[in-house]
């Protein structure tokens, strides 16, 4: 799945990704350490790699894009993405979640992200087949970038990062 994921953000024209690495979404940083096109920028917390994300889409012209692992390093993003959804900044959040079968289950480091975010993005999206990651990351890309731009998050279990 993590695989599927950064060749989808590489079809999506993406080169550059800011992120900080956790245990919920360690196979996605795996996945782009193999990318020959796609630049890994580490930070030392979520909220400095988000508004970074927000950053470089507002001097670019291009989608932000910030990685995050579940629980507080995904509530470390909203800061940004509260501003980025004020400010009308194209971002695709993608975070980190628990394996499927944990969700619900008040896991170690279980947030519900996709419900903590809905008001401040333009969609959001849990994936919980491997076989939707290619469709759901074009889905976000287009959503970010269309209409009044904005930010888009994408919550993926660790147990479809690792498919």
């Amino acid at each position: 799945g993590a695989d599927i994921l950064v060749g989808a953000l590489e079809r999506c024209g993406i080169s550059d990704v800011f992120a900080y690495p956790g245990g919920a979404s360690t196979e996605i940083h795996q996945a782009l350490t193999r990318s020959p096109l796609i630049t890994n920028h580490l930070f030392r917390h979520e909220q400095g790699e988000a508004f970074a994300a927000s950053g470089y889409a507002r001097a670019s012209g291009r989608v932000g894009v910030c990685v995050a692992t579940s629980g507080p390093g995904a509530t470390n993003l909203v800061s940004a993405l509260a501003d980025a959804l004020l400010d009308s900044i194209p971002m695709v959040a993608i975070t980190g979640q628990v394996p499927r079968r944990m969700i619900g289950t008040d896991a170690f480091q279980e947030t519900p992200i996709v419900e903590v975010t809905r008001s401040i993005t333009k969609h959001n999206y849990l994936v919980l087949d491997v076989e939707d990651i290619p469709r759901v990351i074009q889905e976000a890309f287009f959503l970010a970038s269309s209409g009044r731009p904005g930010p888009v998050l994408v919550d993926i279990p660790k147990d479809i990062q690792q498919q």
